[in-house]
């Protein structure tokens, strides 16, 4: 079994929390960010394994296994 490395923001939206996986671009909810963030692993845990019987992981493997990872929060005028 391989360890992943992946980023996960939460926000809260309209009363509920919305979690997504930057990697993967895979995205969540949950009425606490607790249930968010647990919510968001097992979509990301069916996502992976989806991943894997297409043939689809070894693209992804890269972005998933890197320690260097960096965040950054900007505002912008629209």
């Amino acid at each position: 079994m391989t360890n992943y490395h992946l980023s996960v923001t939460i926000w809260e939206e309209d009363g509920v929390y919305v979690s997504k996986c930057v990697e993967l671009e895979v995205a969540s909810c949950g009425d606490t960010p607790k249930e968010a963030l647990e919510n968001i692993r097992e979509a990301i845990d069916i996502y992976l394994k989806n991943a894997l019987e297409y043939g689809m992981l070894n693209d992804l493997e890269p972005s998933l296994t890197t320690h260097e990872k960096f965040t950054s929060l900007i505002e912008v005028q629209a």
